[in-house]
């Protein structure tokens, strides 16, 4: 290899947390795994929010958005749909505010 080919690195996963929220149906979770090429663009994620008493299919997956399968898109009560690609700080803040509203409903 040349000197002036610099041999790109494998995305580097720099987060990896899940936190326990208060929810009217019962306690959900929020997970957050999220991977960043060699100059700090997220390149990969994948944000779920978890509540067997919402939604007891799935996993517990009432909503998540992530870019598996090379594709962005979203999983909403057991459906997938394809979304348009965004920034994942657009992409975060939106899924932020959807499980803000789906954290006080009881049911679906």
């Amino acid at each position: 290899m040349s000197p002036a080919r610099k041999r790109a690195r494998k995305p580097v996963k720099v987060t990896d947390e899940a936190t326990v929220i208060w929810c009217a149906s019962g306690d959900g979770l929020i997970r957050e795994e999220r991977w960043e090429d060699e100059d700090g663009n997220t390149v990969r994620y994948n944000l779920a929010f978890i509540n067997f008493h919402l939604f007891p299919r799935d996993n517990g997956r009432v909503l998540g958005s992530d870019t598996a399968h090379g594709r962005v898109h979203r999983h909403f009560a057991g459906k997938v749909e394809a979304i348009a690609s965004a920034p994942f700080q657009v992409i975060s803040a939106r899924f932020i505010a959807q499980v803000d509203d789906l954290r006080k409903r009881e049911k679906l």
